[in-house]
């Protein structure tokens, strides 16, 4: 009795020992850390005084272990794109009409997160002076109208803004454009070498608060709220680096919605200490006219509308031939961590 009493321990013994060993080779088989990032670094071009997502996103710690690297800042979103296809950064991003005609043309890229968009707060506007005999569309014909890149966003409001309040494609060609700087095209205005100029961020901030001018349009009242430039990746890291670009991704996502929801207070204190941290000679104070990104998509999901209103222009202006781009060849929401609240790719 006593042996087989002994026996019966043994074995709930080495079933228990057993057990233990199972539930251990379980939890270490849970804790195992995911695979390593193929990348270590993204090079990017940065923005003189403004903080990107990305920027952000590394700053709250998103970002880690994945390391941004600066290598300078930008003019403009085409040459940012372009610095991609070029290899000279990883990523780079551009309004989103630009990214479609580039990939129309072959640009091996994809869109794969917005990051800046529109609203009544953040409105990009075409301005007039206060005192100008200029009051809808067809008082531009014949005119001089500053924007700060030709062929892109600016150019693209302000056909589409003529084209559908009145003026003909012939008379429309009787407008006069002028690049420039922002602040060198208001200050244009205001001398009256321009008859009217878009404006945006700060330019637009500073030139109102001055007054003397009034918007003669602007893109929130024109369409309303929605996202209008993306970040890009070539297809070769997208396929290379599946790990990497998901990390990034989602690391923005969180970023853009961290902003989105914290006291503007609060992400003005944290935009004022990146600037004051990273040491590139800017005014601090610039980030103070700072409202939100205004990317319409949670965490920077993308939608068709905000690329084929773009290439319908370009199809409509022969800029493309019908079914030359779709949005689907444009951009892919697959790397977003929000995707599931969307039907989007």
């Amino acid at each position: 009795m006593i042996m087989a009493l002994a026996r019966r321990w043994r074995a709930l013994a080495i079933a228990g020992g057993a057990s233990l060993l199972l539930l251990a080779g379980v939890a270490r088989a849970a804790e195992a850390p995911p695979p390593p990032l193929e990348v270590s670094e993204l090079r990017y071009q940065g923005w003189a005084a403004r903080v990107t997502p990305p920027e952000l996103a590394e700053a709250l710690g998103y970002m880690a272990p994945l390391k941004l690297k600066w290598i300078g800042n930008t003019y403009s979103g085409p040459q940012d794109v372009q610095a991609v296809v070029t290899g000279d950064i990883d990523y780079g991003g551009a309004f989103n009409g630009a990214i479609a005609k580039l990939i129309a043309v072959h640009a091996p890229i994809k869109a794969v997160i917005a990051y800046i968009g529109t609203d009544k707060d953040n409105a990009t506007g075409l301005y007039v002076l206060e005192d100008s005999p200029i009051k809808s569309a067809r008082d531009l014909i014949g005119k001089t109208v500053g924007m700060n890149t030709l062929a892109a966003y600016s150019e693209y409001l302000l056909d589409d803004y003529l084209l559908r309040n009145g003026p003909s494609g012939e008379e429309i060609k009787q407008i006069t454009l002028v690049a420039g700087p922002p602040v060198n095209l208001a200050l244009l205005l205001r001398a009256k070498r321009l008859d009217a100029t878009f404006l945006q961020d700060l330019a637009r901030d500073k030139a109102v608060e001055q007054g003397g001018i009034r918007p003669l349009t602007t893109d929130f009242d024109e369409y309303g709220a929605y996202s209008l430039a993306s970040y890009v990746f070539t297809d070769k890291f997208i396929k290379d680096n599946p790990r990497t670009l998901a990390h990034f991704v989602g690391a923005t996502a969180r970023a853009i919605e961290w902003a989105r929801t914290t006291p503007r207070d609060q992400v003005l204190e944290r935009l004022r200490q990146i600037v004051r941290d990273r040491r590139r000679n800017e005014d601090v104070s610039v980030t103070d006219h700072w409202k939100s990104y205004a990317v319409a998509g949670r965490g920077g999901l993308m939608s068709d509308a905000e690329f084929s209103t773009y290439i319908d222009w370009y199809v409509r202006t022969g800029q493309l031939r019908a079914g030359q781009v779709k949005p689907a060849d444009v951009y892919t929401n697959r790397f977003n961590p929000y995707r599931s609240e969307t039907a989007s790719r």
